[in-house]
């Protein structure tokens, strides 16, 4: 998804949030404060990619793990054509450093997403559904 379209995303989501009962509204923010993720810290850790932080950051664990542990066997093994692994691992990263503002926007605008479809999910919206 390109940069307009997630900014186009963002504004539609943040139409539906104004729309919201003042204690939706209050509910929202409050929940979102929580969940949504800094531009700053996640570019800090994505420039080292390699290590994996920045998927540990957004809640990918296994990937983020899977990162160190290829980079940990590289170093390990580093005599032993270890700087292959390392190589590869940096292959696999770099388009994401590129990419991090992107990411972030994407991940942020579900975090949005998320939100706004629990807040509308309250006891009284429930219960007409019954």
């Amino acid at each position: 998804m390109d940069e307009q379209a997630l900014r186009n995303e963002e504004e539609e989501l943040r139409s539906q949030i104004a729309r919201l009962s003042p204690e939706q509204k209050k509910k929202y923010y409050a929940l979102e404060n929580q969940r949504v993720k800094d531009p700053d810290t996640y570019a800090v850790l994505n420039y080292f990619f390699v290590t994996g932080l920045h998927h540990f950051y957004l809640g990918k664990n296994l990937h983020g793990a899977i990162d160190l542990a290829i980079l940990a066997i590289g170093i390990l093994t580093i005599e032993y054509y270890g700087w292959v692994l390392i190589i590869l691992i940096s292959l696999y990263e770099i388009p994401q450093l590129f990419r991090s503002q992107r990411i972030l926007h994407q991940y942020n605008n579900q975090v949005m997403r998320d939100t706004l479809a629990e807040v509308n999910q309250t006891p009284s919206s429930l219960a007409g559904n019954v």
